[in-house]
């Protein structure tokens, strides 16, 4: 049976979405997820709800228990994962307010568990394929949905993830951009590699708030600047999630 987990990131993680919601506290080997599980359903179908920083945005992007939100969804029977975040645009053509659907990563965090092998069976190494971290099937119907409704998207993307909290330096926003990153954020390489290793379809729906701070004709981001963006757009997403669920479950049924 599909059961789809969402994660929501910072102002995407409205539980309102959801019927017949219930909280289900939950603990994994891993610790406690980020939030409890919020389950109901959308369009008929199975859907968990999980706030990746906390219901209160109160876990900052380093500390966030990444292995206990996935291993939490999988427990759950959830088959497929679809996640939102907040992105900064490396590039000018990527407006603020655009879709963006995610196709590749760059990890440049330091700090993070990226696994959940800390050790290996005796002569039994695990290493997941991670050439192509978002799941086609899943990425294809956001981008149909895109389509649908006229959302300003872009149809690919490579996002950087860095550690956090902290914004880029211009230094750095530049390499990144050297680099072929055309977004940034803070949890999404984390989230997917993870995903990928659990084998859950994973793919991320990002929306680009701001420029970091490669652009020097405007002002850096700010987390007020972020917030802005988030109450004028976060109704694209949302809907996109919603449409996509029973999609998801035709697609694999």
């Amino acid at each position: 049976m599909t059961k789809i987990g969402i994660i929501g990131g910072s102002g995407l993680d409205n539980p309102d979405i959801l019927v017949n919601a219930v909280d289900r506290t939950v603990a994994t080997r891993w610790g406690a997820p980020s939030t409890p599980l919020k389950q109901g359903t959308i369009a008929g179908v199975d859907v968990v709800l999980l706030g990746r920083h906390g219901r209160e945005h109160t876990i900052t992007p380093t500390h966030v228990n990444y292995r206990a939100n996935v291993q939490a969804l999988k427990d759950s029977g959830c088959t497929h994962i679809l996640a939102t975040t907040a992105v900064g645009s490396l590039r000018e053509d990527i407006g603020r307010g655009d879709l963006v659907i995610l196709d590749q990563f760059i990890d440049f965090t330091k700090q993070r568990a990226m696994s959940f092998h800390e050790t290996f069976a005796p002569h039994q190494p695990v290493h997941t394929p991670m050439a192509d971290p978002f799941d086609s099937n899943l990425r294809n119907i956001l981008i149909s949905l895109c389509e649908r409704h006229g959302i300003p998207f872009h149809p690919s993307g490579t996002v950087i993830t860095i550690e956090g909290p902290r914004f880029s330096t211009r230094a750095e926003s530049r390499m990144f951009r050297a680099w072929g990153a055309d977004v940034i954020n803070m949890s999404i390489a984390t989230e997917a590699a993870l995903s990928n290793e659990a084998g859950i379809p994973y793919a991320a729906v990002a929306m680009s708030t701001d420029y970091d701070c490669w652009k020097t004709d405007e002002a850096p981001v700010s987390w007020d600047a972020i917030l802005n963006v988030f109450s004028s757009n976060a109704k694209k997403v949302t809907t996109l999630l919603i449409d996509a669920i029973p999609l998801v479950v035709n697609r694999h049924s």
